[in-house]
């Protein structure tokens, strides 16, 4: 049975390499501005004559390609992706498509349907005792699907190798999806540990070495005893967050502002870098949200700001999210920790809920993390500030309720919705417990 070992820092996609968006509405000598030999990009000399050119065919890049098109744009888009050490590249799509959310929710469906085949025998079907996985089989259909998009985050592998029957351990430096609601984030490892996952907390890896028999040995401190320790792993995969590639664009020449930490380039609320006509969406953008569907809607708002069509900017405020971990995790808004920050303990308020799904019922499966939590300013209407749900289809229920969010959500409004029965999503308009009352949350009967 294969063995893998994950360390990570941050929730991250299966991925070292990042998007990189910049958009350019000018026209221009394009080797006088970016010297892109090293990748090379093939372009003959000579002046190109183009509305936009955007660098990064990534789901922003490619967004705002074609709405610019749509629009009666001549645009030209440029793509290159740095083969990793075992020669690895892929084709248009960038992160998402390619080794992030796309085959990530792929394979975490392949673990989910393994639960599933358990679950069904307590409802009557008989399945064999002895069922194995084949990821060959998985890999080649995952990868033919994200081949036929080409042309149109640790935990989460974690969970997903678990699933499918692998003997998974996660090494964490510090602590667990750093930037989302910690006590969240509490129920989602908890849930992973009982489901199989081993942690190995507050651990740096020292030394990795590769055996004659062809194994790995790690080597690593413990951060609290500072003793080191040994095993054993068929692999080692390294999450640790992504980098940015702004340097082989030698964006310096023509004055563009990067943050020299973190390599991202600084931009305005309009998408604007410090150099005119050059713009920058996505996650190479210093302080936006390293999500997809935001780099697809900045992607084409900038395209109709740039032709005149609009004037509307990209809100990245309130966007949801979700971590595809065994017991998903969707949230949008603020998490408990930054509502206390921005407002003050005494000022808001948390309405909470541990729920047991339908389906957990007939299975006899544990529902201990199965967690909502609304957070909300304390007076006047109790504007919603934060909503965490951990459960079955997390990124559907939270896709829903976010809509809310732009319509100025409160917990009246949440309290005067009728639900629908027996459904998950339900038990979010039936709050009515608060943490500050220290009152049981455990929801009972219907």
């Amino acid at each position: 049975m294969s063995v893998s070992l994950i360390t990570f820092n941050k929730f991250t996609v299966l991925s070292c390499l990042y998007r990189i968006i910049v958009c350019l509405r000018f026209y221009f000598y394009l080797f006088n501005f970016f010297n892109i030999t090293k990748n090379v990009i093939l372009i003959p000399a000579g002046k190109f004559d183009y509305d936009l050119v955007v660098i990064g065919g990534g789901s922003g890049g490619l967004a705002c390609s074609k709405e610019a098109a749509q629009l009666g744009q001549r645009v030209a888009v440029l793509d290159y992706v740095e083969p990793s050490l075992k020669g690895t590249k892929w084709g248009l799509g960038g992160t998402c498509v390619n080794v992030g959310c796309i085959p990530k929710k792929l394979m975490h469906q392949a673990a989910l349907l393994g639960t599933a085949v358990k679950d069904a025998r307590k409802y009557g079907w008989q399945i064999p005792e002895s069922l194995s996985h084949d990821w060959s089989t998985m890999a080649e259909a995952v990868q033919n699907h994200v081949k036929s998009l080409n042309w149109d985050v640790a935990l989460e592998c974690a969970g997903f190798l678990t699933g499918i029957g692998l003997d998974t351990t996660v090494m964490v430096r510090s602590i667990a999806l750093r930037g989302f609601d910690q006590q969240m984030s509490g129920l989602v490892t908890d849930y992973m540990e009982a489901y199989g996952t081993k942690f190995s907390w507050k651990c740096t890896p020292k030394s990795i070495e590769k055996l004659p028999s062809g194994l790995l040995r790690v080597t690593w401190m413990d951060l609290n005893t500072k003793e080191e320790h040994q095993d054993t792993f068929n692999s080692v995969l390294w999450a640790v967050g992504r980098a940015s590639e702004t340097k082989t664009l030698n964006l310096e020449k023509v004055g563009v502002e990067i943050n020299k930490e973190t390599g991202k380039i600084i931009v305005a609320t309009d998408e604007a870098t410090s150099v005119p006509n050059i713009f920058a969406i996505g996650d190479i953008a210093e302080g936006r949200p390293e999500l997809t569907p935001t780099a697809i809607k900045a992607g084409k708002l900038l395209a109709r700001r740039l032709v005149g069509h609009s004037t509307e900017l990209m809100n990245y405020d309130n966007v949801a999210t979700t971590v595809f971990t065994p017991l998903e995790y969707g949230c949008v808004g603020l998490s408990e920790e930054e509502a206390e920050r921005r407002h003050g303990k005494d000022q808001i308020e948390v309405y909470h809920a541990f729920y047991k799904p339908l389906e957990f019922t007939v299975a006899e499966r544990d529902a201990t993390q199965c967690y909502i939590k609304v957070v909300c300013l304390r007076e006047g209407d109790q504007r919603v500030l934060g909503m965490h749900f951990t459960g079955p289809n997390a990124g559907e229920v939270t896709q829903g309720f976010s809509l809310g969010f732009q319509c100025g959500l409160t917990y009246e409004h949440l309290r005067n919705t009728v639900g629908i029965h027996p459904t998950c999503a339900e038990e979010l308009i039936k709050l009515n417990i608060t943490k500050r009352s220290g009152l049981d949350a455990t929801v009972t009967g219907c």
